[in-house]
């Protein structure tokens, strides 16, 4: 399970949310092993005096907050890393440098999904090994 926050320009989110979560939700099917039908991203637009930030960053500036499932390996969160740095530019014009990303991870139990805990849910992916495990 995971859960994305995109905070971003206002202008710049409105008119690119669909790419910008087409782009995240790739990078999330390819190198976290999410289905390609879980897709939970929640856009926070912002006025210029709500998004302070240094003067290199642009109006294209995005901080994308994570929240997943623990467990997920090193070398799989520094996958999508680079899965998300890659579709970004590619498919939204936006350069590493106004792209800030934090992954929070929680114990399964600590989620209440469709009335049942996170431990209890029997998924159809897994959260524990690198995605290339699976294939």
């Amino acid at each position: 399970m995971s859960q994305f926050k995109i905070y971003g320009h206002k202008t710049f989110l409105s008119e690119n949310s669909s790419t910008l979560s087409d782009a995240i939700h790739a990078a999330s099917v390819a190198a976290l092993g999410l289905p390609e039908g879980k897709r939970f991203h929640r856009f926070l637009p912002l006025e210029p005096w709500q998004l302070i930030a240094p003067s290199d960053r642009t109006e294209r500036y995005l901080i994308i907050e994570v929240m997943m499932f623990e467990g997920r390996p090193l070398e799989t969160k520094k996958a999508f890393y680079a899965a998300v740095l890659t579709n970004l530019q590619r498919m939204c014009g936006v350069e590493a440098q106004d792209i800030e990303l934090v992954i929070t991870e929680s114990p399964r139990h600590d989620w209440l999904i469709r009335s049942m805990p996170g431990d209890e849910l029997t998924l159809n992916y897994r959260v524990d090994h690198p995605v290339s495990s699976d294939k």
